[in-house]
Order: structure tokens, then sequence, then C-alpha cells
């Protein structure tokens, strides 16, 4: 039985998660994008879906994000 790393939950199903080098050990999703998921460099909301990324590598959360935190347009990938 694992013990989620966020909530300390014991759970027979947890499920570990190697990304980006670094590693976890969840009961849930929910737990999993918590501690994992990036955050949007402008509003802070964690980054879920694709999101986009900079050419400076600051993470965004939308295209709008990116440009009202003063990254050209020309400089976001997508």
């Amino acid at each position: 039985m694992g013990r989620c790393d966020v909530c300390g939950n014991e759970y027979e199903k947890t499920m570990v998660i190697t990304a980006a080098g670094r590693q976890g050990t969840f009961d849930s999703f929910e737990c999993a994008l918590h501690a994992m998921a990036p955050s949007c460099g402008r509003c802070g909301c964690r980054i879920v879906g694709h999101g986009v990324e900079a050419s400076d590598g600051r993470y965004f959360c939308c295209a709008h994000c990116a440009e009202m935190a003063g990254v050209p347009a020309g400089q976001i990938n997508a």
C-alpha cells in the first residue's frame, strides 16, 4: 500500500508518476496535478492542458497571459 505525497492518504492503488526528472506517488490525478503541473507565470493557475511556453522558458496557461506578461507574440511557442 502506498502513501500519497500530497495528502498522505494510504491507498492500495497509488500511482507513481515520473516527469522531467521528478517523481511522486499519488492517490489521485488531482493530487498529482497539484504537485507536478506547472503554474502560469502570470495568473498562477495550474497548467493542465498544453499551455504555452515563451522562448525564455516561462510557462503560461494561454497566449493571453503570455502577452499580458509582456512576451511578444513571436516569442510564444504554442
